[in-house]
């Protein structure tokens, strides 16, 4: 028996059921969507000029999905921050998001009275906290989320469908996307049908999420992606640094075939230490898909090993969430080999700890 298939060994590293909640993307993507459609926002709200995020940590993921996924569709610019500050820009004619899935990061909490000041429409997303409190006591509207029934882990990070969902639903309130609401059904369906095939009762030998987690044992995992699947990529990265505890980076094609294939060569060992993961698709730009099929040959001529992960779906958000899900489920099984419970964050939390003082 390969160690991914002992159950009984997940089971007592798991201790926080993680696993239960990676299962359950798709039920959070399906609440959250359906009660963003039920929120009532300010009509003057969708006088704006520009849109700006500020989250942190598994509370900014959702951004960066999103602004890959309708990269080609969206009529304003969505700023992504991650900060303390407010960017320049942000006045009377921005739609300002605060992302927090706790309700109490300092950082985008810090910018709330700059924000109002500035006289932006501000819009908040949080499951309790400070945040909530501002939504709940009508200082700002907003969307307050119950996760409990679908993420028991309680990580932010495998908490994303709330987040992705969320703030898709907040910006196609406010007109800023329009999302078909039966693209959101056909996405969540595909994605809840391939739980089978990622499941910890699927067996090594029928499992890709496992193997390819057998593959970067030991490894640094560079994940390699494009297009609608830029934000997959980071969101893959961060999972792979909290829920692995492994070093973990990522790059984009085809910016990265302009300079980072000569940093294949050196240092010699990098065909040991190195493990590319590509998340591929059939609906990048045919010229994309070339480029990957030339990076894979660049990284066999200099004995670096890759696996290939395939987007499934027929459309961007289907084939964003399908690799959303593939990737937790990848990330779980590292932690598992790595001998570590994934939900546990003892670095980050002594950070805290320590920053409190």
């Amino acid at each position: 028996m390969h160690t991914l298939d002992n159950l009984s060994r997940l089971g007592q590293l798991d201790t926080s059921n993680m696993l239960e909640s990676i299962a359950f993307l798709p039920r959070q993507i399906e609440q959250a969507w359906s009660e963003t459609e039920k929120l009532k926002i300010p009509a003057n709200y969708k006088k704006i000029n520009k849109v700006v995020i500020n989250g942190m940590g598994g509370s900014g993921l959702g951004t960066h999905l999103i602004r890959s996924i309708y990269f080609k569709e969206l009529k304003l610019p969505v700023g992504n921050i991650h900060s303390y500050d407010l960017p320049g820009l942000v006045d009377k004619n921005t739609l300002y998001l605060l992302s927090s899935y706790s309700g109490t990061t300092e950082e985008p909490l810090s910018t709330f009275v700059t924000a109002k000041k500035r006289g932006a429409k501000i819009l908040g997303i949080t499951s309790g906290g400070e945040l909530a409190a501002l939504i709940q006591n009508g200082k700002l509207p907003g969307y307050v989320f119950s996760p409990e029934k679908y993420n028991p882990c309680g990580q932010p990070r495998i908490g994303l469908g709330f987040s992705v969902a969320g703030i898709l639903g907040l910006l196609n309130r406010c007109g800023i996307i329009k999302t078909d609401p039966r693209e959101i059904t056909r996405a969540i369906q595909t994605a809840s049908s391939l739980n089978d095939t990622f499941s910890a009762r699927t067996p090594f030998a029928q499992n890709p999420a496992k193997q390819i987690a057998a593959d970067l044992a030991d490894k640094i995992p560079v994940v390699i992606a494009s297009e609608f699947l830029a934000g997959n990529a980071h969101v893959l990265a961060n999972q792979l640094n909290e829920n692995a505890k492994t070093f973990s980076t990522y790059f984009l094609i085809p910016e990265l075939n302009h300079h980072l294939l000569e940093g294949m060569q050196h240092p010699k060992t990098n065909k040991n230490n190195l493990h590319f993961i590509f998340l591929e698709s059939n609906l990048y730009h045919p010229r994309n898909q070339k480029r990957f099929t030339i990076t894979k040959d660049i990284l066999a001529q200099n004995k670096i090993k890759y696996s290939t992960l395939p987007a499934l779906g027929n459309s961007y958000l289907e084939q964003s969430f399908t690799t959303l899900l593939f990737g937790s489920y990848l990330s779980f099984y590292l932690a598992i080999l790595n001998n570590l419970d994934p939900s546990a964050i003892p670095y980050v939390d002594y950070f805290k700890e320590k920053l409190s003082h």
